[in-house]
């Protein structure tokens, strides 16, 4: 198996995580965003120490490397407190387009920062696969200004949060350790609010906070070490499948039945996916070779 059709099966492999994720905070009920960040992200955190005590990874980080490793610490956290920011203050789908601006955002900050340029399929899969995304979540355009900027800010930060976590694979840092840094970088920050304004729970409100935190876990360990086998440019249009993913979640447990028009975009974005990997397979492939370590 190839570093890209590795990268494919653990970008998939995050969005139904992430898709996971999502329901089981739902179903915590009304907690405050702080409070539902703070435990999904310390689960990952438990996870990842676990992992690394485990594996026991060599980690020898350089200048850049650690800087890099800050930056995508710090972009990955703004990124969930804008993406929770938006969603408790804007129309569910307009939050949800906004935050799947990043696979977007991803590719455009790697030709900047890693040089990793989109041919003319790969730009036009991505576009067409969005216009999926806008059938599916049929945003009102009703925007409040300043959530809506937020919501963007959320997808910008992510997309950069990935362009950093590719950064460091290409340099040879530990996946686990990468998630690790991200999940104490966001819990240090995290906690002051949620000691100030912490919300008592139920059992089963807990219960779901922490199997949101473990699904948060899965999708942050498959999505980073999708970004460290390939480039962006080549499988971020896969993270769109976190939206027929969370669609199936919700027929089965909530009984929701999509409209035609989201058929349409469930049908566009895997369309867009199948086409993109037959046309990789067509293709010399970059991505053949482990990333390169230093």
């Amino acid at each position: 198996m190839t570093q890209k059709q590795k990268g494919i099966l653990c970008i998939i492999a995050s969005s139904f995580f992430f898709a996971l994720m999502n329901l089981f905070v739902r179903l915590s009920g009304d907690l405050p965003a702080m409070q539902k960040s703070f435990f999904r992200n310390f689960v990952a955190l438990l996870f990842a120490v676990m992992i690394l005590w485990k594996e026991k990874p060599k980690i020898s980080l350089t200048p850049k490397s650690g800087l890099h490793l800050f930056l995508r610490a710090l972009a990955g956290t703004i990124g969930v407190l804008c993406n929770f920011y938006s969603v408790d203050h804007l129309v569910l789908a307009d939050a949800s387009m906004l935050n799947k601006m990043s696979p977007f955002f991803a590719v455009i900050f790697a030709i900047f920062i890693l040089k990793e340029k989109p041919n003319r399929f790969q730009t036009i899969s991505i576009i067409v696969a969005f216009f999926g995304v806008l059938c599916i979540v049929k945003p009102t355009g009703n925007f409040d200004l300043f959530p809506a900027f937020i919501g963007l800010m959320g997808g910008l930060t992510a997309g950069l949060a990935y362009t950093y976590v590719r950064a460091l694979g290409q340099q040879g840092v530990a996946g686990p350790f990468i998630v690790f840094s991200f999940s104490a970088f966001s819990c240090i920050v995290l906690l002051p609010y949620l000691l100030l304004d912490f919300h008592p729970m139920t059992w089963t409100q807990l219960g779901m906070l922490l199997l949101a935190g473990l699904s948060a876990a899965g999708g942050q360990f498959t999505i980073t070490a999708a970004y460290c086998f390939a480039p962006a440019r080549e499988i971020s249009v896969y993270d769109y499948f976190q939206i027929p993913f969370s669609a199936l979640l919700g027929f089965v447990i909530f009984g929701q039945i999509p409209d035609w028009l989201s058929w349409i975009g469930y049908i566009i974005i895997c369309g867009t996916a199948i086409a993109m990997f037959l046309h990789g397979t067509k293709q010399p492939n970059s991505t053949t070779q482990p990333p390169t370590k230093s």
